[in-house]
């Protein structure tokens, strides 16, 4: 990689972005999002799980509670290591709390692979709004590509069992964050903290024109839902389907592997 692409900055790594997307959860275009995603998980007791891109682990949580604690195991991957405090706090949420072996925190950059998991182990995967920021540099190219992409894809596939959900969730083409934002607006007077909140909402509008400015260099990927669905064929899914979501700003697919 250049020394220019890699002085560029990833916020994801970062523990104040990864805190202020700790609040995303009282947005009220988050709360229709993870409305819809849950009408598309089925966990059953004694599956295994994996969360990319788990943030404060809402999801996780949601697989949880939707097993009724019966899962075998879930594991929650981010690429910041704030969150791995998060995740702690979650296990202790529940009553009995959980063991970390049922409920564990790894952190690794998603845009690197997948490898370190061994083909057919895994039952369901989910994410929400995360896989567009697989990135890949090109130096033969001298630009970004979206291999990293195409490869997470494929990735998930190779891991998951024959029959086994991918359930997720990336923005729309060109995503309008005002209206991400005007749809969040009456957040506001629901919130636990409102100042802290509103603090949060302002910094997370910054990291929004940031992820704009990266995905119209081709460093981030929000594509058409043809193109994903294509994507996610090559990458081996038999059955997929796609809904929208987030105030129209982002599709959640869900996509089977059929062999």
């Amino acid at each position: 990689m250049s020394a220019a692409v890699a002085a560029d900055i990833n916020y994801w790594y970062d523990k104040r972005c990864a805190k202020a997307y700790w609040d995303q959860g009282e947005m009220a275009p988050y709360q229709e999002l993870f409305r819809h995603t849950g009408e598309w998980l089925d966990p059953a007791p004694g599956e295994h799980w994996l969360d990319l891109g788990c943030g404060a682990g809402r999801l996780t949580r949601l697989l949880w509670q939707k097993s009724q604690g019966q899962l075998g195991s879930i594991i929650s991957l981010d690429c910041a290591a704030a969150n791995v405090d998060a995740i702690a706090r979650l296990r202790q949420e529940f009553s009995p709390p959980v063991s970390q072996q049922r409920i564990r925190f790894v952190q690794a950059d998603f845009s690197s692979g997948l490898s370190g998991f061994s083909p057919g182990t895994i039952d369901g995967v989910v994410s929400g709004l995360a896989v567009s920021y697989a990135q890949h540099w090109s130096e033969a190219l001298g630009q970004w590509t979206t291999q990293a992409y195409d490869r997470l894809l494929a990735d998930v596939c190779r891991l998951l069992r024959p029959g086994g959900r991918f359930v997720f969730s990336v923005n729309v083409p060109n995503p309008s964050w005002f209206r991400v934002g005007l749809f969040s607006l009456p957040s506001i007077f629901t919130a636990r903290k409102p100042l802290k909140f509103l603090k949060n909402c302002l910094r997370m509008s910054r990291y929004a024109a940031w992820l704009k400015r990266e995905a119209a260099r081709g460093r981030f990927h929000y594509l058409p839902a043809d193109v994903v669905e294509e994507k996610l064929r090559a990458a081996g899914f038999g059955h997929v389907e796609h809904r929208l979501s987030f105030a129209r700003q982002a599709y959640i697919f869900r996509a089977i592997k059929t062999l």
